[in-house]
């Protein structure tokens, strides 16, 4: 099942460590993990992404349910990818882009305190308790979430309610006087720039959400091909 996982610590050493642990067990086939990062939650409230050996620039973090979550442990301070990055993201803090609920993140900042680390990471496991194992014996707090599925509904009804106001204005703009008519003119293009709005924003999840699917398919791909160089050749 693809979960997000979000282990809390006192120490920073103590996340590298759960890391670590983390990708041993990807390592044997354990889990898979498609995204992670330690975050610390910083004296103001405001959450950095440690940079760390992850080959992959932290700044591919944005757009994706990871970023999105850590995004919502900075608060409207914002993310701040890296400790020298200087690349703070404010515009990702989306419950609906991280495919989580609102309680999950309030019971991890619960526990998620400033000068507290967490590794966060989405991962595809079968059980729980090899994880578990790892991250508690190195004092860790474990939370996880199985990820929903995007869902487009309550967009979709949004769009449909402004469009038909919008068709409801232009109806009453063509037989309008001319005061009337200017007043009507200045809400429709309003309302035109907010439903243009709503389009691109819905277009950009979808662009992210093929872009993460591709993304763990690759993953995927690279774990096989390794497993495959790893196990023993048959002679025949």
């Amino acid at each position: 099942m693809d979960r997000m996982l979000v282990v809390v610590f006192d120490a920073e050493s103590k996340a590298f460590k759960a890391k670590k642990a983390l990708f041993d067990l990807d390592s044997e086939d354990v889990i898979t993990i498609y995204a992670q990062a330690v975050v610390a939650r910083n004296s103001d409230g405001s959450a950095t992404v440690r940079q760390s050996d992850d080959p992959r620039p932290v700044d591919t973090l944005v757009g994706t349910s990871l970023g999105s979550l850590i995004g919502l442990f900075g608060g409207p301070v914002g993310l701040a990818l890296g400790a020298s990055a200087g690349l703070v993201v404010g515009g990702i803090m989306d419950l609906g882009h991280a495919r989580i609920g609102e309680e999950f993140v309030a019971d991890i900042k619960q526990k998620l305190l400033p000068e507290k680390f967490a590794l966060v990471a989405e991962i595809e496991e079968d059980e729980t308790t090899p994880v578990d194992t790892c991250m508690e014996a190195l004092g860790g707090t474990v939370f996880r979430r199985a990820l929903s599925e995007v869902k487009h509904r309550v967009h979709d009804q949004n769009v449909a309610a402004m469009k038909a106001d919008l068709a409801q204005m232009k109806a009453e703009h063509a037989e309008a006087n001319v005061d009337r008519k200017a007043k009507l003119g200045d809400k429709i293009n309003q309302l035109d720039s907010k439903i243009q709005a709503q389009l691109e924003k819905a277009n950009q999840r979808r662009q992210a959400a093929e872009a993460q699917t591709q993304a763990k398919a690759e993953v995927l791909k690279a774990k096989a091909n390794a497993l495959k160089a790893k196990a023993p050749a048959r002679h025949v």
